[in-house]
Order: C-alpha cells, then structure tokens, then sequence
C-alpha cells in the first residue's frame, strides 16, 4: 500500500524490433489499402526509411513517457539503436536510460554506463567460453552454405546472418549443445542467428534499472527467445501474435497477448500499457492535484 505521499513509479520496457517498430516486411496490414493506418519513420538507414510505427503507437508512446520510466530495451548495438528516432516530450527529450546490446550496454542519458560494463566484463569473463571460440565455431567453412557471414556485436556477443530455409536441424542443435556447456545462449530470429554470452541478457539489465530508480512496477513487452526471461520476471508483461515466443507458444501467468499482428501489435501493446498506467497511477496524480491546490 503506497502513501498519498509516496507516488509509485513504473517502468516500461520495451523491446523495439517486431514490437514497437517495424520493417516494410513486418507490418503485416492485411486490410484494404485505404484502411491502413497512418505510418510514421522510426528509423532512417543510408538515407532510406527503414522501421516504422503508426501514428497512433507515436502518441501513445509520447504520452506513456510522460507517465513512467520508459526504457527502450534491444539487442542492436549502441551504434544500430542510434538510428531510432523515439518521439520526444516536454519533460523527455532522450530516454534516461535504454537497454542495447541485449543487456551488454546500459545507456544513462545516451552513454554507456561504466559500472555496469565493468560488472558484464567481470561476468563473462568468469563464466564463459571465449568470444573467438564461438565465431570461430559459426566460421567453419562447412557452414558456408546456411552461415553467410559472422559479426562481432562490440564484442559482447555474435551473431550471423543466414539463410535459414538451409539450415540443418541438427546444426541448431549441436550449436545449441555448444552453446550450453559454455555458458552461451542461442537464439534465431527471422535470417539472423544469435549467440549470446548469459550474463548478457535483458532482464538482469532491466532489473538493475529497476534497482537503481526505486521502480515499485515494472511493465515489459517484446517478442523473442531473448525477451522471454525479461517479461518472466515484469509484473506484467506483453507480447504480439508474431515472433519467436508467439511460434513457441510459450505464455505466462503475468502475460498477456495482443488479438492482431504486426505494426497494429505494437500500437495494441502501448494501448494496453497506457490504460494500466492510468488505472494505477491516476489516484496517485489525482491525490497530488489535491495536495497542490491545498498549497
């Protein structure tokens, strides 16, 4: 039970990728064209439009900023979430804090924060097997005809692009076995494969967050293998019917999924955050006012 003095604070984190933006390929607007809802720019690459979220989602998102913690949370590196234009508000012109490189980098105010890279390089380095062993691995010329080509995510962990119609069945799982006994996780999204090291994951960064800004709740959506421990342990937690999870039909107690697909997904999801935000915190805001106008 919270005092009238003591207003909660809730933070939503939101995975980007096939959650909150998406590509041409994954809008998945299925009606008549004249029906499409409108499409806003969420991120330019090379000077083309690239991911998109509607203009509804937009507001959305501006207003559930005005009404928590909202901390971005992605496995793209720091300089791939660069290019993702979230809108801006008043009291939020940058996201205080955002989650990057599957929980490898925290960002304070757009920098990577050092204690915690320091505590991730201290993680890795007593828990798992070598980077260059694991890319070494995904190397071998064998792989050529599935394994297009190998990168080093700032290296924290690996990822390979793929063409995944070829890839045996047994290779996933002997990577996987791999993967296992050297404190490494796998995880295959759309053509591209990840290899993560465990200590780099998206719900110890979340939950340090959550330490470091006295969340009483915390909100979480997103929609792959790699989310799946993140929204576990939210207090409530939401996913669209697309992506991994929705393939593995994995559900939860705390989730709650979305009744449509796609780019109308991701505004669902923000829908559903910003009722949840307004049904607890309203009596909070409400009770302030009152305290306010006592003054």
């Amino acid at each position: 039970m919270h005092e009238a003095s003591s207003p909660r604070t809730v933070m939503v984190a939101c995975d980007l990728d096939r959650t909150l933006i998406y590509s041409k390929n994954a809008l998945w607007l299925e009606g008549a064209d004249k029906d499409a809802p409108r499409l806003v720019v969420s991120e330019v690459y090379k000077g083309s439009p690239l991911s998109y979220m509607t203009g509804a989602a937009e507001e959305l998102l501006r207003t559930i900023m005005d009404w928590a913690i909202f901390v971005p949370v992605t496995t793209r590196t720091h300089a791939q979430y660069q290019r993702v234009q979230l809108p801006k508000t008043n009291t939020q012109p940058v996201t205080e804090y955002a989650i990057v490189a599957n929980g490898g980098v925290i960002l304070h105010q757009g920098e990577p924060d050092p204690q915690w890279q320091k505590h991730i390089a201290k993680q890795i380095a007593a828990n798992c097997s070598p980077l260059e062993m694991i890319a070494a691995h995904l190397s071998k010329p064998e792989f050529q005809a599935w394994i297009l080509n190998v990168h080093n995510a700032t290296d924290l962990f690996i990822y390979a692009i793929t063409d995944r119609a070829a890839i045996p069945t047994e290779f996933l799982t002997e990577l996987e076995i791999l993967c296992q006994g050297s404190g490494w996780s796998t995880s295959l999204q759309g053509r591209k494969l990840y290899c993560v090291p465990n200590p780099v994951n998206k719900a110890d960064a979340l939950a340090e967050l959550a330490r470091r800004t006295n969340a009483d709740t915390v909100l979480a959506a997103g929609d792959s293998l790699l989310d799946q421990e993140m929204l576990a342990q939210a207090d409530l937690a939401f996913r669209p019917l697309h992506g991994e999870l929705h393939d593995a039909c994995w559900q939860a107690p705390n989730l709650q999924l979305t009744d449509v697909r796609g780019v109308l997904a991701g505004e669902q999801i923000l829908q559903r955050i910003l009722a949840v935000l307004q049904s607890q915190l309203g009596a909070d805001r409400n009770a302030a006012r009152r305290r306010a106008d006592k003054l």
